[in-house]
């Protein structure tokens, strides 16, 4: 069994329900806090999660960076290089889906050449008579970056694990291709 830690940053607009989906993630869908503060400098919450196929276990440092613009730009010095990326966005506010691009041109300034994996999250899923975003345009801009698209409700508990999951599942590929690489290099 292997057990990996990687940092994944968990970006997008204000308001999206970035610290509520780090809330669930950490309490294991448990319980949706009602109120929340605006997050003004960046929030570390760390969550192991098992890979159920292969028992290992990936314990993933996720980094909840705030979605306002002047302090966004604050925090980006402490975010270091990005390896993974959750990147957030509401279903109801299709100004927050057009501003995925530039949140992943914000993330790849900060991966030192490499590409990003990671996953576009629709949340709040629930609020289906304000849906905005169509399902179909979040997947087709999600594989059109090399993204994973999930879409959950942290409100509802919704699949809010599934992100993680995967996140975890490529950091594990990942691992395995670097030691491929590595073994590669030793022949």
């Amino acid at each position: 069994m292997v057990k990996l830690r990687t940092r994944c940053l968990l970006v997008g607009d204000a308001a999206v329900g970035k610290s509520a989906l780090c809330h669930m993630f950490h309490s294991e869908d448990v319980q949706f806090q009602r109120s929340y503060n605006m997050t003004a400098g960046v929030e570390l919450v760390t969550k192991c999660v098992t890979i159920p196929e292969s028992g290992h276990n990936v314990e993933l440092y996720l980094v909840d960076c705030p979605g306002k613009e002047l302090l966004a730009e604050a925090c980006e010095k402490m975010w270091g290089e990005a390896w993974l990326l959750c990147l957030v966005f509401d279903l109801s506010n299709e100004q927050s889906f057009l501003s995925c691009p530039r949140w992943l041109e914000k993330v790849q300034t900060h991966s030192l050449g490499r590409s990003v994996s990671g996953v576009l999250v629709g949340n709040k899923s629930d609020l289906l008579e304000r849906r905005a975003v169509q399902s179909k345009d979040a997947q087709d801009w999600a594989q059109n970056n090399g993204l994973d698209y999930y879409e959950t409700s942290a409100k509802e508990l919704d699949t809010c694990m599934a992100p993680l999951l995967s996140l975890a599942q490529i950091c594990k590929s990942l691992f395995e291709e670097s030691c491929e690489k590595t073994q590669s290099l030793a022949k």
